[in-house]
């Protein structure tokens, strides 16, 4: 956003405070921009049905040199599945770090936390200030394929385009 494009002082005092926290100047694409830390799951977009899509996405791929890749079911029951369907493997020969079912990254509530000022692809639902267990760590909330895309290229990208779809 453009905090001149707001329509009262509040909400552009709100736009300022919210790029000067991401580090991002107005107007600002997103597409291309690297990311250190990529992260499918967690009770929101962390169903088997998202495990299965992401899956087909990164089957034969590899996470890009550099990036830390996490993936955590939404639940027992689909970390069972993921388990029995093969899925987790798959997520494992990608390069993803498969956890078991829980908050994870989400909610930084173990040593998946971001560090510093890391910026993060996530499926998960929340993206305020220390969400990710670091005060200055950003994230950006997407789709499990775009953070799928994420993933392989090392930066937001369009899963359209990295993975053919239309």
């Amino acid at each position: 956003p453009n905090p001149s494009d707001a329509a009262d002082d509040d909400k552009r005092k709100m736009i300022n405070e919210a790029l000067e926290y991401m580090k991002f100047p107005a107007d600002m694409p997103l597409k291309g921009l690297p990311v250190q830390v990529c992260f499918v799951g967690s009770c929101t977009n962390g169903r088997i049905s998202d495990f299965r899509e992401v899956a087909a996405l990164i089957k034969g791929r590899h996470v890009a040199p550099g990036i830390r890749a996490l993936a955590v079911p939404g639940s027992q029951m689909t970390a069972r599945q993921c388990e029995e369907e093969g899925i987790a493997d798959i997520f494992r020969e990608a390069g993803f770090e498969w956890r078991l079912a829980g908050c994870s990254m989400c909610l930084a509530m173990n040593p998946d936390k971001l560090q510093g000022d890391q910026l993060c692809a996530s499926s998960s639902n929340r993206n305020f200030k220390g969400r990710q267990g670091s005060p200055t760590g950003r994230t950006l909330l997407m789709s499990p394929a775009m953070v799928a895309a994420a993933a392989l290229t090392g930066k937001v990208s369009d899963a359209r385009e990295v993975f053919s779809l239309n």
